[in-house]
C-alpha cells in the first residue's frame, strides 16, 4: 500500500440522511454524522483491495469541518486520499461536495487491525 490511494463515493439526500431524522438537528439538511459515515466510508474501501485475508481498518480519529448545508433532494461526493502511513496508521484527506460546491473538509485517521482478533476484543466486553 502506497500514499496517493483515492476514492470516491456519492450517494442522495434523502429524509432517511437528514439532522431532523438521524437527530443531530432539527433541519432537513444532510446531516454531520451522515457525512462522517460516508467519509469513512469513502476511505476504508479505498485501502481494503491492498490489506491481507483476515485485515481491515477501523476509524481512530476524525478533525472534519461542515461548511455548508445540502437540502433534501440533492447530490452528494465524498472524494478521500491516503495521505500517510504510519505502521498500521493511515490518514486520509477527505473532502464532500454538493452539487454547487464544497461542504466539508478535514482529515481522517483509521488503523489497520486483524479483523478476528479486534472482534473478539470487543465482544470480550460482554462477558
Amino acid at each position: 500500500m502506497e500514499k496517493g490511494i483515492k476514492n470516491i463515493i456519492e450517494t442522495s439526500v434523502s429524509n432517511e440522511n437528514t439532522a431532523a431524522t438521524m437527530g443531530s438537528g432539527t433541519l432537513a439538511v444532510f446531516a454531520t454524522p451522515a457525512m462522517i459515515a460516508l467519509i469513512e466510508e469513502t476511505a476504508w474501501k479505498s485501502v481494503m483491495p491492498y490489506l491481507d485475508n483476515g485485515l481491515c481498518t477501523v476509524g481512530t480519529k476524525l478533525d472534519i469541518n461542515h461548511v455548508s448545508p445540502t437540502p433534501v433532494g440533492m447530490s452528494v461526493k465524498c472524494e478521500t486520499e491516503l495521505i500517510e502511513i504510519d505502521g498500521r496508521k493511515l490518514k486520509f484527506k477527505a473532502d464532500v461536495y454538493d452539487e454547487t460546491g464544497l461542504i466539508g473538509t478535514g482529515t481522517h485517521e483509521r488503523f489497520i487491525v486483524t479483523s478476528d482478533k479486534f472482534q473478539q476484543k470487543a465482544d470480550s466486553k460482554k462477558a
